[in-house]
């Protein structure tokens, strides 16, 4: 590793470039406090799945595919059938020389595995015979978890410069390559250029890239798991809030400084495979034939799922009277998990109506809960907060002072019990302590966290004509703006659970990782406000002087429901909020029963002690299981099952003006809907890539995420335990189908204005079909803004363009 290398000056910008293209091709993951489900396809929408798909195979060695088995056993027991498949191969454009003969032939055996191209740290591998590549990673993550480190380590690395500047003072003191056999690399950093684009520069004349790269440097960043994204998920916020970051590059510079060390190294013996490696980067990805068969037996088991669905919508059931004014109006989130409650909740009387709307209820706020140090954005995380929240204050400034005091006094001493010196004599001091909360974990009398009984309120106060503002844009994208009844529930969601570093993963996707209880709570409070609701008269929104807003929590892992009736200013009749207690009640209990169906091993009896179980890996399935997004009137789902499979948003087109309602449907909810299901399809197709791993081996770093064991690789994803109930999936993996009641002209004009959401249903990532009055699904969205009839009764050629 002796000798002078220049830098390609010459080629620096595309080779900047080419670093910036590789770092936007990773996903962001966002650390555990706050969760947020991550579409793992994210820097590849732009592109085909099906390009995805041959792009992941060659740099990741895995195929976003399950076994052919599982869609032969799918046709064999009739879920999936050959008109299916012939649909498919009709209008599809990737059939080319592929017939109906081919992929029954191709379902007799599995697909051929497939194999990532080797890096120079994998070459290295097979010559010398040690695990470079786990070496590798292992040294980046030591080091990574010590510098983004949120509190969790006592010696954490300092981050004055950057991520490289530290890395290098930490790599030229780091003993472990260079006994493990690469010799001289600390002298090697010592040498490498002070600037990570210098260093990326320097690392491909070393490697004889030239000035393009292909798909190697992503290879590289896909290589480091969970670091990568994290590091991207810092840029991605930066970027949000307008500013810049380098993090992620940085991070790539890194991982290009140990390629270029090991190839010094090994450059004799690795050469001509190495030569033919870069070769292979270049090549244009294009995916092979049983790419494509493998494309045909997904989208085949989509359309039979889409049939599905259209059988339960086309199923007829009893509308209640709808003149008659409701006794309760309940608006939960269009979570997957709502879906089941609400169709509990609707049996319970005929005077209850349910409605679906984003879990964060319009109100995108940063909020500062009781005696806490940092603000939780509660809304989607590709929003900036509009307006700021905190937890009220008590009237007594010493009750006040002692409580903030002792929230404080908890956090440290959490920080403590977890920092690398108190390991030496935590254990032995301090264990006696721990024999009380030993027992209680282990006879499951744990509670959880309870809901902050302090009522929020917005801070800095908002004046009267925003608030009738926001109050009028929320009850209009609720499609609520008449007919109101004489309760209304605003219930947000959440999961209380023990022992479980995934806790945010299962809480409210809309609200950022966190409960919607803040939310809805502030929501209540602003319509309950007589001068605001003055205001919405004026604007033609008439609210009956007894119409009270409630706001609620649902524990989608005990199906509870905690009312906020202590928030109202003026009381509530006792036997109205025993009532609305008994109707949540009964309806939990219902939902528990169906819930306890798909969960091993539970009943629904016992799914509350489930969830206070520090031993539990499954207290609930989340959203696994998602499949379609419905936008129309609860009227077109009500009575129907969907088996908590369907995001559920009301939306009536007649009452849009300008489509302006559907616009933010299909631009915000869909999206993130869209990350959610993405999430769940990696995590289940390609679990070693897109996954967690197995919760029974990991271990927090950093307080940001896990590793599967002692070191290594961030895991980002979903654990395995998310999609597998230890014998079969939970989670079929089968891309959103989005349903929509509305013209299609006008989704066709929304989707124009908006290329990055056209891009999602143009490649495949999504689909796209239009509802009748009736519920009956009658048109399905094609490439570039043409549409084809469902029933082919009837077809638009594929060229024309809806004009808007």
């Amino acid at each position: 590793m002796t000798g002078t290398i220049t830098i390609d000056t010459l080629h620096g910008d595309t080779l900047a470039k080419a670093a910036a293209d590789a770092v936007k091709a990773i996903p962001p993951t966002w650390p555990l406090t706050a969760t947020v489900a991550v579409n793992p396809f994210l820097g590849q929408v732009d592109d085909s799945f099906d390009q995805t798909a041959a792009l992941v195979a060659r740099i990741g060695g895995v195929r976003l595919s399950l076994p052919r088995k599982h869609f032969a056993d799918k046709l064999a027991r009739g879920d999936m059938t050959d008109e299916d498949l012939l649909a498919v191969l009709k209008t599809s454009s990737i059939a080319k020389d592929i017939n109906l003969d081919d992929i029954k032939a191709a379902l007799l055996s599995d697909a051929p595995t497939v194999a990532a191209l080797p890096t120079v740290a994998d070459l290295a591998g097979r010559t010398s015979g040690k695990d470079w590549s786990g070496i590798v990673s292992d040294r980046i993550g030591t080091f990574a978890a010590g510098f983004f480190d949120q509190g969790q380590a006592l010696w954490a690395a300092s981050r004055r410069n950057g991520l490289y500047a530290a890395w290098r003072a930490f790599a030229t003191h780091d003993l472990t390559p260079e006994i493990l056999g690469l010799k001289g690399f600390g002298t090697h950093v010592a040498d490498t250029p002070e600037t990570p684009h210098a260093a990326v520069e320097r690392a491909a004349v070393s490697l004889g890239l030239g000035a393009e790269p292909g798909t190697y440097f992503h290879q590289l960043l896909l290589t480091l798991g969970g670091w990568a994204q994290f590091a991207r998920h810092i840029q991605f916020k930066a970027e949000i809030d307008g500013g810049e970051d380098t993090t992620a590059l940085e991070l790539l510079a890194i991982r290009l400084i140990f390629e270029e060390a090991l190839y010094l190294r090994h450059k004799a013996t690795i050469e001509s495979e190495w030569r033919n490696v870069r070769k292979a980067h270049v090549e244009p990805v294009t995916p092979g034939r049983d790419t494509l068969i493998d494309s045909i037996l997904q989208a085949a088991a989509e359309r039979a799922a889409e049939r599905k669905l259209a059988a339960v919508l086309a199923t007829p059931c009893e509308i209640k009277d709808v003149d008659q004014r409701p006794i309760l109006q309940a608006a939960f989130c269009i979570d997957v998990r709502s879906e089941v409650f609400r169709r509990s909740l609707e049996t319970m009387d005929a005077r209850i109506r349910t409605l679906g709307f984003a879990g964060f209820f319009g109100l995108g706020t940063s909020h500062h809960a009781f005696a806490s140090d940092t603000a939780e954005h509660r809304l989607p995380v590709l929003l900036k907060p509009s307006v700021f929240s905190c937890s009220a204050v008590s009237d007594d400034k010493g009750a006040d002072q002692k409580a903030r005091f002792g929230a404080r006094g908890i956090r440290a001493w959490g920080r403590f019990k977890l920092a690398a010196v108190s390991s030496f004599a935590f254990v032995e001091a301090m264990g006696p302590v721990y024999a009380g909360k030993l027992l209680r974990d282990g006879l499951r009398l744990t509670k959880g966290n309870a809901p902050d009984k302090v009522k929020p309120r917005f801070s800095p106060d908002i004046d009267l004509e925003t608030r009738a503002a926001i109050a009028e844009k929320v009850l209009k994208a609720m499609s609520l703006t008449e007919g109101f009844a004489r309760f209304v529930l605003i219930c947000g969601h959440g999961a209380n659970v023990v022992n479980n570093p995934y806790a945010s993963a299962l809480h409210c996707g809309a609200c950022g990782g966190h409960a919607g209880d803040i939310n809805a709570r502030l929501l209540a409070d602003l319509i309950n406000d007589m001068a605001v609701r003055d205001a919405l008269s004026e604007k033609g929104i008439h609210i009956p002087a007894d119409s009270v807003f409630i706001a609620g929590l649902h524990d989608t892992t005990t199906d509870g429901v905690t009312l906020f009736e202590a928030d109202l200013a003026s009381d509530i009749a006792h036997k109205d909020v025993a009532q609305i207690r008994k109707w949540l009640t009964d309806a939990g209990r219902l939902t528990r029963a169906k819930r306890a169906e798909r969960l091993p091993r539970a009943t629904g009896k016992n799914l509350t002690v489930r969830a206070r179980d520090w031993s539990e890996t499954r207290p609930e399935l989340g959203l696994a299981g998602c499949r379609a997004f419905i936008a129309a009137p609860r009227s077109r789902t009500a009575g129907r099952s969907l088996e908590g499979q369907a995001f559920l948003h009301d939306y009536v087109w007649q009452k849009d003006e300008d489509f302006r309602i559907l616009e933010l449907i299909l631009t915000a909810p869909v999206v993130v809907a869209s990350w959610i299901s993405l999430q769940y399809f990696g995590s289940a197709v390609a679990p070693a890539l897109f996954g967690a791993g197995n919760k029974l081996l990991h271990n927090v770093v950093g307080g940001i995420g896990v590793v599967e064991g002692n070191g290594g690789n961030l895991r980002a994803g979903l654990p395995w335990q998310s999609v597998h109930d230890g014998e079969n999936l939970v989670h079929e993996p089968l891309r959103l189908a989005v349903a929509v009641e509305a013209p299609k002209h006008a989704i066709t004009d929304i989707l124009h204005r908006h290329p990055q959401v056209q891009a999602l249903f143009d490649n495949g990532w999504l689909s796209l079909v239009v509802m009748d009055d009736k519920g009956q699904l009658t048109w399905r969205y094609k490439t570039g803004g043409s549409w084809e009839s469902v029933g082919n009764r009837e077809s638009e050629a594929s060229s024309q363009k809806l004009a808007s």
